[in-house]
């Protein structure tokens, strides 16, 4: 068996590699229909989901690779010719279909990819590399757009399967010619004929990728949406006024650190230094819950069984500012969700004129206000949240 193409039969590696990504397709769209259907309402349903997108995103990267390889080998060599040239517009759809076949093995995994090394977060894939990726940053925004991308692009994959296989299915039953036959078993069929290159059907490709696209982007689809109406936090009167800083929790998940930050909250802040140890001060901090972004599980976080971010919209940290023998301290209560929880946060302070740097860290226990109850084993969802605070303030005019 020849392995290389001829004028009127596929070799034996471009047949392999097309049952190869036929397998692969075929357990790839029902893992990653499965795995996004899946309920996450206990510690075992959870497992199952998890393992169900890391199956999906590898066996993703993997079908891109052969892909790649796919369509390098497809240049180098000479296509089989139609069987019937005299149908043009036949040959031309089929051969459009092929270039959309080809272009979506490659995007819809690769925007899958990116996506997830765009972002913290569920479900690794299945070996040491491919979590990062070169030239992506951890955006949350980045991660939102390209998951749009791989949920239009999969359609687009899909439709040009149910024509490919629409037509394999006419050639074999309607038209009884070898044209499935060729890539079933090798044969040659078809006589040698001058035949035109690929250009017109890669730009009908090329126009069906650009109609989908934009379509999406016409509805404003690329981006992260919030999932919660973040409310409006009024302005705090503060005898400090926060120039910049930062509110971030992070978590381990499925042995991975996940970070995330609060674009919203507020600090009323009354500090003067003392001289000894003792108090100097107190400070309250609210927090707009649904202005969370956790990478890829943020919605997840916002839900019902966390954060419940509809239902507590926002969180209240109330303190006395304390001086210590070797520190200072931020120890209040803590409110959120329904719970409120004694808080003690150390900070480091650094004064400087009228501005003054803080940074402090903490650590919470989310089982004190009941976020992620139904997670009980660690592994999958530490216990541990840690909290770190960082703030520059000035010193507002009397």
């Amino acid at each position: 068996m020849p392995l290389s193409n001829t004028a009127t039969a596929y070799g034996g590696i471009a047949r392999l590699f097309h049952w190869l990504i036929a397998l692969g397709i075929a357990l790839m769209i029902p893992l990653g229909w499965a795995a996004h259907l899946w309920p996450m309402q206990d510690a075992a349903a959870i497992t199952t989901k998890t393992t169900l997108f890391s199956a999906h995103k590898t066996l993703g990267v993997a079908i891109f690779f052969i892909a790649l390889a796919r369509i390098g080998f497809a240049l180098s060599q000479p296509r089989p010719v139609p069987l019937h040239p005299e149908r043009r517009a036949e040959t031309l759809l089929a051969e459009a279909v092929h270039w959309a076949l080809y272009s979506a093995l490659v995007l819809v995994p690769l925007s899958g990819w990116i996506e997830h090394a765009a972002t913290d977060g569920f479900a690794p894939i299945w070996w040491p590399l491919g979590q990062d990726l070169p030239l992506v940053p951890n955006s949350p925004a980045l991660a939102g757009s390209f998951a749009e991308v791989h949920f239009l692009a999969q359609w687009l994959l899909v439709a040009a399967l149910a024509l490919h296989i629409a037509g394999a299915l006419k050639h074999a039953v309607i038209d009884r010619d070898a044209t499935l036959a060729r890539m079933a078993k090798g044969i040659r069929a078809g006589t040698p004929h001058p035949h035109k290159g690929h250009a017109t059907p890669a730009l009908l490709a090329s126009a069906a990728w650009l109609a989908l696209l934009s379509g999406g982007a016409a509805a404003g689809l690329y981006g992260t949406a919030p999932t919660a109406e973040t409310p409006k936090l009024e302005a705090a009167v503060s005898d400090w006024q926060v120039q910049a800083g930062s509110l971030s929790i992070s978590v381990m998940q499925m042995g991975t650190e996940i970070t995330g930050s609060f674009a919203d909250w507020t600090a009323a802040i009354a500090w003067a230094e003392a001289a000894a140890p003792g108090p100097e001060g107190h400070v309250t901090v609210q927090i707009a819950i649904p202005s969370l972004a956790l990478g890829s599980v943020t919605k997840q976080a916002l839900g019902p069984d966390f954060f419940a971010a509809t239902e507590h919209p926002t969180a209240t940290f109330q303190a006395d500012l304390i001086r210590t023998d070797d520190g200072r301290e931020a120890k209040g209560m803590l409110a959120l969700k329904g719970a409120s929880i004694p808080l003690t946060l150390p900070f480091d302070l650094t004064v400087e004129g009228d501005t003054a740097t803080m940074t402090g860290h903490a650590m919470l226990d989310r089982r004190d206000f009941a976020i992620g109850d139904g997670m009980s084993d660690p592994s999958q969802l530490g216990y541990e949240v840690q909290l770190r605070v960082t703030l520059t303030a000035t010193r507002s005019e009397n």
